[in-house]
């Protein structure tokens, strides 16, 4: 019963090795040690809003931060990804000024936007982050209302 049990996971690691973007990963004690944010995967980088843009007076800082994670194709944070992000206003209602800082370098997969500021009041803005080698994405809705 030992032997069968050691050949499976022999026969496990080795399905396991092949089809593993980490197999660099897989550890020889036994174990499966598969760790992320190298950019594993074969398809590009996407970037997701996973602090969406809250309500906030115009004129005045969106808060919390506003942060955009990237991931690989795998959906693990992509801790290797350095090329700047940049956020924009993606609609517009009432021909609102985004401003701040609209560029940031990711720290281990996230950029935090602290500092953004839309000049006008309206319901329905957007934003939407962009960056070479990712998907761009848009944030959820969110209202500046009226100081």
């Amino acid at each position: 019963m030992g032997m069968k049990a050691s050949l499976a996971m022999v026969m496990l690691a080795a399905l396991a090795t092949l089809g593993c973007p980490y197999s660099d990963q897989i550890t020889t004690n036994g174990g499966l040690a598969i760790a992320g944010g190298g950019g594993g995967g074969t398809g590009p980088d996407a970037l997701r809003f996973t602090v969406q843009p809250s309500g906030a007076t115009a004129g005045n800082i969106i808060t919390p931060a506003i942060q955009v994670t990237v991931f690989d194709s795998l959906g693990v944070p992509d801790s290797a990804f350095t090329n700047p992000i940049t956020i924009a206003i993606g609609v517009n209602p009432v021909g609102g000024n985004l401003s701040g800082t609209l560029s940031v370098t990711p720290v281990n997969a996230i950029a935090s936007f602290g500092d953004l500021v839309i000049s006008s009041s309206g319901a329905g803005y957007t934003l939407v982050a962009s960056t070479s080698g990712a998907t761009s994405a848009s944030s959820a809705s969110f209202t500046i209302t009226a100081p």
